[in-house]
């Protein structure tokens, strides 16, 4: 019996053991959805309090609840650990790990590499690896696989790739706080480095994830990913231009777009913004960017985007500096509440959140700044900001001692009618207080 038929029987039989590096926001539902599916999960992360979190069952991401952990800490067929030597016992391993962008807005797959090194210091006959990290074409087959080979012991026997051991790219669709789709009903892209590769890692993940589409290659698999982020990118920054032009206008951007929704075809709602926010939209078009110039082309258009998307801080704060000229009041010394600190509403992801950049513009020209977010009671640390700060009260005396409150992330958790009713002046970035306006507080949108 040959290698690939060996690994198809234990994933078939259930006794495969799937390694997954990086218990985070991808990492952390996928191994529980192969856990569901039968699958034997061991856990790699180097973070020794998501160990010891897991081990007592206690959930350290919020939107995902404490079931998921809790079914996890029970189980015979889950453990975690920080100990990187015993990927040799899996037969599958898994990559979720992230990928930013450097200082220069160029790609960083340090983590990557850092986790293919761990996996070829233990590789051998019959694995299979799969990478899920968002990133450019090309990097499972160019980037990965040569770290993982270059950090084999020396004297190992020489491994080919769908031969002796299997690759494969499965780009993570994860979207924290969504409720209509889960890692289990998200149907998952997956493409090999060769054919063998393609069908095992398709019928590992049919054990997790009840739609699995296979397609020709690694490549198609890391673009189709790009592409899907890149998409909405540049959406957002189409409907962020247009709020720029229609505002002076005086028309309603929100109302344009819900007449434009009508349309049962050709059209595709997106909603305008403070600027982008997640792992995954302000950063995943740079990659694409960066790549492109490898084969000699500019993506004028990707690029376009992305400067009117992460200009968007800036001009809520202009409007904000614009809003308290009118009540004769300068930005130096305003008392200003941030109404949400989180990326997205509903969830306590801060990656990336423009709040925070808008946070340390309006510090900069003098503003005292505090924030209410009933899911982030304290500012984590980020990899751009450190900012020591503690979510306020959002109560009808809190809020009357601000001149202005901005909105910067719409939770289904505020009380909006107490900023609406005791406000003195509200920057609205989400359209939050639609139907609102005429409860006490003067109301800009932007």
């Amino acid at each position: 019996m040959n290698t690939a038929e060996t690994l198809r029987q234990r994933i078939e039989s259930d006794q495969a053991v799937v390694g997954i590096i990086g218990l985070g926001y991808v990492g952390l539902p996928l191994a529980h959805a192969f856990h569901e599916g039968g699958l034997k999960i061991l856990g790699f992360d180097i973070d020794q309090s998501k160990i010891d979190a897991l081990k007592v069952g206690r959930n350290y991401l919020k939107h995902l609840g404490g079931e998921m952990t809790t079914a996890l800490s029970k189980s015979s067929r889950f453990s975690a650990t920080t100990d990187f030597k015993r990927l040799a016992e899996c037969d599958a391993i898994i990559i979720c790990v992230p990928t930013p962008l450097g200082k220069h807005q160029e790609p960083d797959i340090s983590y990557i590499v850092n986790s293919a090194h761990d996996i070829g210091r233990t590789l051998r006959r019959g694995q299979l690896i799969c990478l899920e990290s968002t990133t450019y074409p090309g990097t499972t087959r160019d980037d990965m696989v040569p770290a993982m080979l270059e950090a084999m012991p020396a004297g190992s026997p020489k491994l080919v790739s769908g031969t002796d051991y299997f690759v494969a790219f499965s780009p993570e669709r994860e979207d924290p706080g969504r409720k209509t789709h889960n890692t289990k009903t998200t149907p998952k892209l997956v493409g090999g480095l060769d054919a063998v590769s393609s069908e095992l890692a398709s019928l590992l993940y049919k054990k997790g994830v009840q739609n699995v589409v296979t397609v020709s290659s690694a490549e198609v698999a890391e673009a189709a990913k790009v592409l899907e982020n890149t998409f909405r990118a540049v959406n957002i920054a189409l409907v962020n231009e247009l709020k720029l032009i229609l505002t002076p206008m005086g028309i309603d951007v929100w109302e344009v777009i819900e007449a434009a929704a009508t349309k049962p075809f050709g059209f595709m709602p997106f909603y305008p913004g403070p600027g982008l926010g997640g792992h995954c939209i302000p950063i995943d078009p740079f990659y694409l960017t960066w790549k492109a110039k490898e084969v000699g082309k500019s993506t004028h258009f990707i690029e376009l985007a992305g400067q009117i998307n992460t200009s968007m801080p800036h001009y809520v704060v202009d409007r904000m500096v614009a809003a308290l000229n009118q009540d004769s009041k300068p930005m130096r010394g305003s008392k200003v509440l941030v109404c949400g600190l989180a990326y997205k509403p509903n969830i306590d992801d801060t990656r990336e959140t423009p709040a925070a950049e808008i946070i340390e513009l309006l510090a900069d020209l003098g503003a005292q700044v505090s924030y209410h977010d009933p899911h982030v009671p304290n500012f984590p640390p980020m990899r751009k900001h450190k900012i020591e700060m503690k979510s306020v009260d959002l109560t009808p005396a809190v809020v009357k001692g601000f001149d202005c409150v901005v909105i910067v992330t719409d939770h289904a958790a505020v009380d909006y009618k107490v900023i609406a009713d005791s406000a003195k002046l509200v920057v609205d970035t989400r359209n939050a207080l639609k139907g609102m306006h005429n409860r006490g507080a003067r109301v800009v949108k932007a």
